[in-house]
């Protein structure tokens, strides 16, 4: 039985499961037309170092850079729609693979093209993210954005994080203005 988080709760996913070595980030949504244009809404994955920054642009895992020079983290591609039921976009995470400098993996959701196209996440319904053991299919945990994020174009969804040798999952639900720039910009990688 999954755990089931509210924003803001965590969760240690290896503490019940001392031979956890690979899950699957999945996360989903269902968003409505806006601006008249369909919505393309794209999950990104920052590798970050104990100052909460990606040590380099390459831990910065997207549509354009699908695997970590690690083999940690891989992103199974862009999905342009959306459409269909279950996860839209999946990261896989190889836990011993992570390097030993990086202490969290932050998951987002941003919208493309979302302030030229007049979009926001206040036109995105059900997104959720959960995490899947890969040994056996069992998803540990789920979180369900449930709150309103009415003028915001990027969503950063929640964070896989080491603590006291074991990793943990923190629901984390909050909403930014600025697109993936922004969310670059956070993590310090740097935006042209």
């Amino acid at each position: 039985m999954p755990v089931s988080l509210s924003k803001g709760q965590k969760v240690s996913l290896t503490k019940k499961r001392p031979s956890l070595k690979e899950v699957t980030v999945g996360l989903g949504w269902d968003a409505q037309e806006g601006g008249g244009y369909a919505f393309d809404l794209d999950v990104s994955a920052f590798l970050c170092a104990a100052n909460g920054k990606c040590r380099r642009d390459k831990d910065f895992v997207f549509y354009n850079n699908l695997d970590h020079p690690s083999g940690s983290v891989i992103h199974m591609g862009d999905n342009r729609t959306g459409d269909g039921d279950g996860d839209d976009e999946q990261v896989k995470v190889i836990l011993s693979k992570v390097p030993a400098d990086i202490e969290k993996i932050v998951f987002t959701i941003t919208i493309d093209d979302a302030e030229r196209r007049g979009q926001n996440f206040g036109m995105v319904r059900n997104a959720y993210c959960r995490v899947v053991d890969e040994n056996d299919g069992a998803e540990l945990t789920r979180y369900n954005l449930n709150e309103e994020a009415s003028i915001e174009t990027a969503v950063v969804m929640a964070e896989l994080y080491r603590h006291d040798g074991e990793w943990e999952f923190h629901a984390i639900g909050d909403g930014c203005q600025g697109g993936l720039a922004g969310l670059c910009r956070r993590y310090g990688i740097d935006v042209e």
